[in-house]
């Protein structure tokens, strides 16, 4: 699961109200007033916009937290689409789940605090059972075609679950060691998850 934002702002606006600027400026009153505090109408103000814009961006004030999300859902899509047919299924969840989470140098300590709201904020977690839904059901289309049977049977249903699983236990290991990388991270816990956590691996 990725939350990383990347999109361009429109042509001819303003770079503070593009999607990428805006959440910047969300998440600096996240940081300095707390997220319950924040209210889209202080978001709005301190990105020199209307209400009504910052609606044309996000659905609401949760959304911010999670970014291009759907965007990034589909790159996954294409990812898994391109992988070997050969390559094992758990091969290639792991290889597509830590591609999905590389974010760029200079966006980790935004990444991270994302992620800490994302995990922490009692007021996000109805809102993260929905994304996390919908992370799961892209992780069980693909099982599901690389099994040949339905994405609501039992199989690629377990496969998604249990993948979502490992990846926020590593985003929970990541945020607790600052000096750890989540590529690194991600790469373990599924290698970890193919192999079953038998007791010949060992994990930190």
């Amino acid at each position: 699961m990725s939350t990383a934002a990347n999109s361009p702002g429109r042509p001819g606006r303003r770079p503070s109200t593009s999607q990428v600027e805006l959440e910047k400026v969300a998440f600096r009153l996240f940081d300095r007033n707390g997220f319950d505090a924040t209210t889209v109408d202080d978001i709005a103000k301190a990105a020199g916009i209307g209400r009504r814009t910052f609606f044309r961006y996000f659905d609401s004030k949760n959304d911010v937290v999670w970014g291009a999300f759907t965007d990034q859902l589909e790159y996954m899509r294409e990812r898994f689409a391109a992988r070997p047919p050969a390559e094992p299924v758990m091969e290639s969840l792991r290889a597509v789940v830590v591609d999905f989470n590389r974010v760029e140098a200079g966006e980790t300590d935004r990444h991270r605090r994302r992620l800490q709201l994302i995990l922490r904020v009692p007021a996000l977690q109805a809102h993260s059972t929905l994304r996390y839904a919908d992370w799961r059901a892209v992780v069980a289309e693909f099982a599901a075609h690389r099994t040949g049977v339905h994405p609501g049977d039992l199989r690629p249903q377990a496969i998604a679950h249990a993948a979502l699983g490992t990846a926020l236990a590593a985003y929970e290991h990541w945020l607790g060691d600052p000096g750890s990388d989540l590529a690194t991270v991600l790469d373990t816990a599924f290698a970890e998850l193919a192999r079953g956590f038998g007791e010949e691996s060992r994990c930190s």
